[in-house]
């Protein structure tokens, strides 16, 4: 899975963007389940995970800051 650009991050609408970032949390459930497991081949599966997944709650912040403030 390659990183998105922040670009195309901010293009997604809000319930685009919500809906990744239950995707996103939902798939680092899962491979701290395979990692508990010994399942987990993809180790760097984690850093590319919680980068997307912070990019999208970054994004999600600016929105609602700048919805609080108009």
């Amino acid at each position: 899975m390659a990183r998105p650009e922040i670009s195309e991050v901010t293009k997604l609408t809000d319930d685009d963007l919500k809906n990744k970032i239950d995707e996103i949390r939902k798939e680092l459930f899962d491979l701290r389940f395979k990692r508990a497991t010994r399942q987990l081949s993809e180790t760097h599966r984690f850093k590319e995970a919680r980068i997307q997944l912070a990019q999208l709650l970054t994004v999600q912040g600016d929105r609602n800051r700048s919805k609080t403030s108009s």
